[in-house]
């Protein structure tokens, strides 16, 4: 869905992430204000703990700490202009306001002590943000997981009908995918670290020099609880390249869980098949060439993105493996691609997927139909397995089965009913051992479900435990 574009300047390229994909909360996270923000906080954090050593005087960073809102993002692109370092640029423009304290920004300080520690709390605001999306969605499938755990549908393998199962156990199926999602992400985010405060090669050479060597890592300790942002023991010039990869692996693997649920979808929707629909609004186009279509769009735009972040770990695996020595700058203009672009996608197929889940068009009728044409097939084998109990020859009753159920397939394919069930309580070597009442129990297809009723509610108590408070 397009979203507000009132602030947009469309004489120019824009992407589609500034203002079609992703929630404004996402965009916030990941905006140019954002980032300068929570760098002017480092700074703050890192004067007020030198004061603590003596090194700033506290009426510094009182110035700092008045001025640190006053994001002036035009004035510091006219200093880059001329520096090319947009860090830098950022200082000045600090230090322009702030007259007492601008002097000691960034006193001791590399760029990546402010930029990748200011880059770890996004990505954590970002997983927050995630993860209560994706926590809403489990919650909206749970409902649907107790409502339809009895409902009986035939169940497709190799996409082609298989044997009766229930909706609510098809879509504990998903449910239980993205669960698996919820936990991996909620651990990738309990592990989100910064570089710290380690200087030029992350020896802390440049803090040991203003410090003493034996109060370096005390000095850092107290960034980070003031941060509250734990750091890595070791880093180079940067915080290790890996945490990227395995938070953009972690995205990647949600959106595999939710472009299955999506392709599934689309395939259901298809009007030989019928059974669910996204929803559709009623002024909703759906195509511009033939106006009876209702193509399920939202379903196609969660696989599309899927598709594009599903790419985007291997960027940050080659930024991990060829961060050479203690860093290169190779990774850097991508990494301001792929980390917000991997979040305001997986945001984009969240939001979606609860729209379509929420407003989930379930066609029973559909559900029954292809039930009845496809159902009896799957209860054959129990027809087989009371007449051999009754002392037939399993291979000759086999035999009778399957001639009357390849009967049975033709007259589907001719546009007749199944008459399958007919034939088998006609069939005179079948009657030889067991009734035609009970060749009727036997077929009763509806009963052939097995566990999934209870598997879907024991899904759906899973979700109410893990979830329930959240």
């Amino acid at each position: 869905m397009v979203k507000s574009h009132a602030m947009n300047d469309f004489s120019s390229y824009q992407s589609p992430f500034s203002w079609r994909y992703g929630s404004p909360a996402m965009r916030q996270v990941w905006s140019e204000r954002r980032k300068r923000l929570l760098w002017r906080t480092i700074w703050v954090a890192l004067a007020e703990v030198q004061t603590e050593y003596g090194l700033v005087a506290p009426e510094q960073v009182a110035d700092l700490r008045a001025h640190v809102e006053e994001i002036n993002i035009p004035r510091a692109l006219e200093i880059e202009a001329e520096i090319h370092h947009d860090l830098m640029a950022e200082v000045r423009v600090f230090a322009e306001q702030a007259t007492i304290g601008g002097g000691i920004i960034h006193f001791g300080a590399t760029s990546m002590d402010i930029e990748d520690n200011a880059d770890a709390l996004r990505l954590r605001e970002s997983l927050d943000l995630t993860l209560k999306n994706l926590c809403d969605l489990l919650l909206a499938l749970q409902r649907h997981l107790l409502e339809q755990a009895d409902t009986p549908l035939i169940a497709f393998t190799h996409i082609q009908p298989a044997e009766p199962s229930t909706l609510g156990y098809r879509l504990a199926q998903y449910a239980q995918d993205l669960l698996d999602d919820y936990e991996t992400l909620r651990n990738v985010r309990s592990q989100i670290r910064g570089k710290g405060f380690k200087g030029a090669v992350g020896t802390s050479a440049s803090y040991a020099e203003l410090l003493g060597a034996e109060q370096a890592a005390a000095f850092e300790q107290k960034l980070s609880e003031k941060l509250d942002l734990p750091f890595y023991a070791v880093a180079t010039q940067t915080y290790p390249r890996k945490q990227d990869y395995t938070i953009l692996a972690a995205l990647a693997g949600l959106a595999q869980s939710l472009y299955k649920l999506a392709f599934d979808l689309r395939l259901l929707q298809s009007p030989p098949i019928g059974e669910l629909a996204e929803p559709f609004g009623s002024k909703q186009v759906g195509s511009s060439a033939m106006p009876f279509k209702r193509n399920p769009i939202r379903a196609e735009k969660v696989d599309s993105l899927g598709r594009y972040l599903a790419q985007l770990p291997r960027i940050a695996w080659d930024n991990a493996a060829h961060s050479l020595l203690e860093r290169t700058l190779d990774d850097s203009a991508n990494r301001r691609i792929i980390l917000p672009e991997a979040f305001l996608a997986a945001d984009e197929m969240l939001h979606t997927m609860l729209g379509i889940v929420r407003g989930l068009q379930i066609n029973h009728a559909a559900l029954q139909r292809n039930l009845e044409i496809y159902g009896p097939f799957a209860a054959t084998e129990r027809v087989l397995m009371a007449t051999v109990r009754a002392g037939a020859s399993r291979q000759d009753m086999h035999e009778v089965i399957r001639a009357h159920s390849m009967q049975a397939w033709q007259a589907i394919r001719a546009g007749e009913p199944n008459p399958l069930i007919q034939q088998l309580a006609q069939e005179p070597e079948i009657l030889k051992y067991i009734s035609a009442e009970q060749v009727q129990k036997q077929m009763d297809y509806t009963q052939h479900v097995g566990n999934a009723p209870q598997k879907a509610r024991e899904m759906a108590q899973t979700i109410e435990r893990l979830l329930g408070s959240s």
